[in-house]
């Protein structure tokens, strides 16, 4: 410290220094406490004072330029007295007495504990210096080594710290991959190239040497009798159990090889391959299958029936997965295709193309130079169903109706089209024709392959011809009409709407009749009075035997037979309406109408029939449904002279009903005065009981009022008294409550502090005993650490250190004392005599 009064006066106390410079010689000296330091004019002082350096047990600290030391540790002066230094080297120092830096030595580095290296750890270090190690080994400059643990690691100059390593704890079914940065040795003595690589499959923990490098951990895969590893060799190796494996070989690695597997640094795992499992009703096809010496034969297949376990090759690979053995029915068959010539259960020949079925009942399971096109079940057919059929090599169509067919290899179903009308047709019912705009504009979907077949009504027929051998054929109702392959149902072109339109409505179906066709004829009579008639025709057609094909033929001769009958009619009864006038059709029409059609026999009787002979077709009745003039005036006088039949007959009627309504009027204003007077009598009676009660009533209310008063008074007073006792009541109960809420707030309380101290002064109790416990565990170790002996030379080092002190100087006996603490001396006396007899 300086003095503050003299500034050229430096009191430096015990372990303390500083340095000064002497401007003369221009010479820096270190001045160390304790001691008073009077500064001359020629001196200067540069630093301190300065505390010195003090380096506890198992410190460091690092010097640069350190002072140049004799063999005996003194400083080394130069001529000028100046302290000789090491410039640009370091000196680490460790503890030690109490030390000071000389002038021009540096602190690089400050205090520093030592480096303790735990157990499975250690200092990977690299020499900057060639030296000489504790062992007496040369170590080069650049050389890398370890200082393993557990232990305390005091560093050198020579050394650097390059990175701490962790030991590699390696478990059951691990190994570490590791790297050679340069040749070296490893543990086992195996030499190794820089940049080699291989697996420690060591349990327990494993530390790197300085030039390994450790790339990853590789953990072992669990191999079970459910899967095999798929391997593959990165470069031609010979593994752990000596087998050369060539670069890119593939291989699997079972459970029966071993339980777990660890790849070496030359292998690839490519995957896991799990186990394939064939029961009794599988098999499979593996392509280029390995064969007996261990090579893929590309190209190949190979067979596999269940029951069965086995691991797919590297190379292999399923065709078509795992696949079910055809169970075939007894009306089932397997269409199958020949792709290579092979025999057939040794016998039969097969050559590429060739088709062929196998027939059910039986399990099958097709060969590999074949393969399954189409597997087939037989079609059951009733008496009325059938299918058509056609034949792939002759191109022939049949249908098969009536009994269960199963398709040979050289047969297909052929679908049958039909027109569009046809089509719409089947579905509609046939035993009307309908117009073909109300035909459905969807159609529901057929089966096109099945026999198309058609249900013929009663008292109708249908048409067919077959365009193979072109003839036709009429089928006559009720009756199931099946299409062969290359028939077509005639379909007819009929006349529709009033009045008739031609091509209006189709029909595959003609119906026989009786039935009936409506019309709208338009006629003149000799007048010019043109008419509008509706008229019904009831029609049917006339065979007399089926069975002559010509009489039969001549049904569907005319296309149109509606449109053609109704046109015939139709001029019929206009030529006859034209010779005659109005008033005599008015009155006539229907004479003059059905003698026109049916015409008129040998009497002058009009014909019940009207028969065309070129179809068969019988006329047996009109019916005149309205007449109507088309002539506006005509129409006119006709209307006016019906509204003037109604008119009178609405006036006669208008008349009658006058009368009547006058003779009710009159009865009833008689009854009406007559219950006037009755209600009135009846009123008088009301109002007189109604007085008498509006009396009893006024004496009632003057004496109930003030009765009413004084009860309601008094049930007042009872109600606000047991209000007053019900508030104190329920106020008291209160005050009861709140009470108790309180009571059980303070007791929760005062428990619950109780318990926060309780486990706070527990808390504090543990901590204690921990800390005394952690306090005890570290003096102890320390204790271990220092050893007995090295606890004993300390406590002893004081006394020791005095009695080699008097040894040295010859003195037997000595008693110091500082003259303040009295000295029994006859006591030291004889202690001094017991303890040295000799003296």
């Amino acid at each position: 410290m300086t003095d503050a009064k003299h500034m050229n006066v430096y009191r430096i106390a015990p372990f303390y220094y500083i340095h000064v410079l002497d401007q003369n010689t221009n010479v820096t000296r270190l001045e160390v406490g304790p001691k008073t330091f009077v500064r001359q004019d020629h001196e200067k002082v540069l630093l301190g004072p300065e505390r010195m350096l003090i380096i506890p047990p198992r410190h460091y600290c690092v010097i640069e330029n350190p002072a140049v030391r004799d063999k005996n540790g003194k400083v080394i002066l130069d001529s000028n007295g100046q302290v000789k230094l090491l410039h640009s080297d370091v000196d680490i120092r460790f503890a030690q007495e109490p030390f000071s830096l000389y002038p021009g030595e540096i602190l690089k580095q400050t205090i520093t504990p030592l480096k303790v290296i735990e157990p499975n750890c250690a200092l990977r270090l690299r020499a900057v210096l060639d030296f000489i190690d504790d062992q007496g080994q040369q170590i080069r400059a650049g050389d890398e080594f370890l200082f393993h643990g557990p232990g305390t690691y005091f560093p050198r100059k020579e050394v650097s710290v390059e990175e701490q390593i962790k030991a590699i704890i390696l478990k059951p079914n691990e190994a570490v991959r590791l790297r050679a940065k340069k040749e070296m040795t490893d543990r086992d003595g195996v030499e190794r190239e820089t940049g080699e690589e291989w697996l420690n499959r060591t349990v327990g923990s494993y530390l790197p040497l300085a030039y390994e490098e450790v790339v990853s951990t590789v953990k072992a895969y669990v191999l079970t009798d459910k899967k095999a590893l798929h391997v593959r060799a990165l470069r031609t190796f010979t593994d752990s159990v000596k087998r050369k494996h060539l670069h890119g070989e593939e291989w699997l690695v079972y459970a029966s090889d071993a339980e777990t597997y660890i790849p070496d640094v030359y292998e690839e795992v490519v995957g896991v391959v799990s186990v394939t499992v064939l029961n009794s009703r599988q098999y499979c096809v593996i392509l280029d299958p390995v064969g007996t010496d261990g090579k893929p034969q590309l190209g190949k297949k190979k067979l596999v029936q269940g029951e069965k376990t086995f691991f797919l090759q590297p190379g292999e690979r399923l065709a078509k997965g795992i696949q079910a053995v055809y169970v075939l029915e007894e009306d089932e068959g397997l269409i199958l295709r020949c792709t290579e010539s092979f025999k057939e259960n040794g016998k039969v020949a097969r050559n590429p193309g060739d088709r062929w079925m196998v027939r059910g009942p039986k399990d099958y399971i097709p060969a590999i130079e074949a393969e399954v096109v189409l597997r087939r079940k037989a079609i059951p057919l009733d008496v009325n169903e059938g299918i058509y059929v056609r034949d792939v090599k002759t191109g022939k169509i049949r249908s098969v109706i009536g009994n269960t067919y199963l398709l040979t290899e050289n047969e297909e179903l052929w679908e049958k089209d039909l027109p569009a009308q046809v089509e719409q047709l089947i579905v509609l019912d046939p035993r009307y024709f309908e117009d073909k705009t109300g035909l459905p504009s969807v159609i529901p979907p057929r089966d096109k392959s099945k026999v198309i077949t058609y249900r013929v009504p009663h008292n109708a027929c249908v048409q067919i011809y077959d365009y193979k051998s072109k003839k036709a054929r009429l089928i006559f109702g009720p009756e199931l009409v099946m299409l062969g392959p290359d028939e077509q149902f005639t379909v007819l072109n009929l006349s529709g709407e009033k009045p008739k339109a031609p091509n209006k409505i189709r029909a595959i179906c003609l119906l026989l009749g009786p039935e009936f066709s409506s019309d709208i004829v338009t006629i003149e009579s000799s007048d010019h009075a043109r008419l509008s008639l509706r008229l019904s025709y009831n029609w049917h057609f006339e065979i007399t035997d089926r069975n002559d094909t010509k009489e039969v033929a001549k049904l569907f001769s005319v296309p149109d037979f509606i449109g053609d009958f109704c046109k015939a009619v139709a001029a019929k009864i206009r030529g006859a309406v034209a010779s005659i006038s109005f008033d005599d059709f008015h009155k006539n029409s229907a004479k003059v109408i059905r003698a026109s059609v049916f015409g008129l026999d040998e009497n002058k009787r009009i014909n019940k029939r009207l028969v065309f002979p070129q179809n068969n077709l019988v006329l047996t009745s009109v019916d005149i449904q309205s007449v109507e003039p088309v002539d506006q005036r005509t129409r006119d006088a006709l209307q006016k002279s019906v509204q003037l039949a109604i008119e009178i007959t609405t006036n006669s009627q208008e008349a009658q009903a006058k009368h009547m309504a006058s003779r009710t009027e009159q009865e009833a204003k008689g009854h009406l005065e007559r219950q006037k007077i009755t209600d009135e009598a009846e009123a008088e009676k009301e109002r007189r009981n109604l007085l008498q009660l509006q009396a009893l009533s006024a004496a009632v209310e003057s004496t109930g009022q003030s009765r009413a008063e004084a009860q309601s008074r008094a049930e007042a007073a009872k109600i606000e008294g047991e209000a007053a006792v019900e508030q104190a009541t329920l106020r008291a109960q209160a005050e009861k409550i709140e009470a108790d809420i309180e009571l059980y707030r303070l007791t929760q309380s005062r428990e619950l502090e109780l318990s926060y101290r309780r486990l706070t002064s527990d808390l504090e109790i543990e901590m204690a005993k921990r800390l005394a416990d952690i306090e005890t565990e570290e003096f102890k170790q320390h204790v271990t650490t220092i050893g007995p002996k090295t606890i004993q030379a300390i406590a002893t080092s004081g006394p020791d250190n005095q009695v080699k002190l008097l040894q040295a100087l010859g003195i037997k006996s000595t008693l110091i004392t500082d003259g303040r603490s009295p000295i029994n001396l006859f006591n030291t006396a004889v202690d001094l005599v017991h303890t040295s007899p000799s003296s």
